[in-house]
């Protein structure tokens, strides 16, 4: 009677078990973070995923979004979706959420009161299309910071810059001291985000504006944007000697003392964390390049294709709501450089550069990107103008920006 007693017991907890994970099943997330710090930021999303009972299966693509997102919309598109993918909240999505590709979340924001914990408010407005909420915020990354290599300063023997231009003024010490003064890689969004972060630190926010959302050709071709093209003049001559592709082997050159700094988003963060630099101590950051303490509330989201699949699509719900949970988001986002986007969680462990961030967002002074307020066609453009800029001494501050001008004249 104990032995039919006891198999009847394991019988039902055994019920009990697979219907409390009736839908737990593999789901593939794809994504582009493959270096050390972004690779230790998406472990932490994982983790928590897996303690739902469901497994995150990790489709990383090595590379920039430039390389992984033709990959993944071609996936969609082609009738082999993954389970979620990221992008960058904005524009990047819009047209497979046009062609019926993507699913709508906003029930599940609904239930989980996405309006009233996700900040700013423009986060959730990117993921909306239509009325409807099609992407999961899961961090405010911002491009407007310069990182400096204390280490490089100090054996240059100039004090460590505070601006833009000081930091310009330093360069011929840094080299004297065989130091490359600004690491910037290869790939066209290098160049491209650095350019943008020079018209929003030289320029200002209101002719960023006046450029990137107004559109206005005749400014760009005008005297204001001629002063952040001579910028971007001299930030090509300090990049140089770069000779490195990737943008995480450009931070390293700051990390190893090699270069003296690198005009990069907040995601940098990671690589010092991983190397066991002290913010403040081994490195300084510089939030606007010191000129213009504004950051933009950019960043990544994740988005849902539709699946016919009813356990996986069951499962794309417990991801949407896991990627917002309170403890997912502080240990994804200390671990990622980048800020939360929710306002009701403990950073107490932020470091110095994570709460310069944290008090600039407090303060309100924050503005959307160019993954925002641009078509990827422009923005295509605009990389491919100022890879070439960086690549090429001779092409002429004044040509560049009449090839600018005519970009934005066309820009949607």
């Amino acid at each position: 009677m104990r032995q039919m007693m006891t198999a009847a017991a394991l019988a039902a907890a055994t019920a009990l078990s697979c219907a409390g994970t009736a839908y737990a099943t593999d789901l593939e997330v794809t994504h582009w973070w493959t270096s050390g710090g972004e690779a230790a930021a998406v472990a932490e999303l994982a983790k928590a995923f897996d303690a739902t009972g469901n497994k995150w299966v990790d489709g990383a693509i090595a590379g920039s979004g430039g390389t992984a997102r033709p990959i993944m919309i071609s996936r969609i598109t082609g009738g082999d979706p993954m389970g979620a993918t990221q992008f960058n909240h904005g524009r990047q999505a819009e047209e497979l959420i046009q062609a019926g590709l993507m699913r709508d979340l906003t029930d599940v924001a609904t239930k989980e009161k996405w309006t009233e914990v996700v900040r700013p408010k423009s986060l959730l407005d990117s993921c909306t299309v239509g009325g409807k909420i099609y992407c999961v915020p899961v961090n405010i990354h911002s491009w407007q910071w310069l990182w400096l290599s204390n280490e490089a300063f100090a054996k240059a023997g100039v004090p460590v810059p505070k601006n833009w231009d000081e930091y310009v003024a330093a360069a011929p010490a840094l080299e004297k001291a065989g130091i490359v003064p600004l690491a910037v890689g290869g790939q066209a969004w290098q160049a491209a985000g650095a350019f943008d972060v020079l018209m929003m630190a030289v320029g200002g926010t209101d002719a960023f504006l006046k450029v990137n959302k107004d559109k206005d050709a005749t400014f760009a071709a005008g005297p204001e944007i001629a002063k952040v093209f001579k910028a971007a003049d001299a930030a090509r001559k300090m990049a140089k000697n770069t000779n490195v592709q990737d943008w995480n082997q450009a931070t390293n050159m700051v990390i190893t003392g090699k270069a003296g700094g690198q005009i990069m988003g907040d995601w940098a963060q990671g690589e010092f964390q991983v190397a066991g630099k002290v913010a403040g101590k081994d490195y300084t950051c510089l939030p606007g390049l010191g000129m213009n303490a504004t950051i933009a509330t950019a960043g990544d989201a994740f988005y849902f294709p539709l699946l016919k699949d009813a356990d996986k699509a069951k499962a794309q719900e417990v991801l949407a709501e896991t990627l917002l949970d309170p403890k997912t988001q502080v240990a994804f986002n200390l671990k990622k450089g980048s800020l939360p986007v929710r306002g009701d969680v403990d950073l107490t462990a932020a470091n110095d550069c994570m709460k310069k961030g944290l008090d600039i967002l407090a303060k309100g002074s924050v503005i959307q990107w160019t993954d925002q307020l641009l078509s990827q066609d422009t923005q295509k453009q605009k990389e491919d103008l100022f890879s070439e800029f960086f690549a090429k001494q001779d092409l002429t501050v004044e040509e560049a920006q009449k090839r600018f001008a005519a970009i934005i004249a066309k820009a949607d």
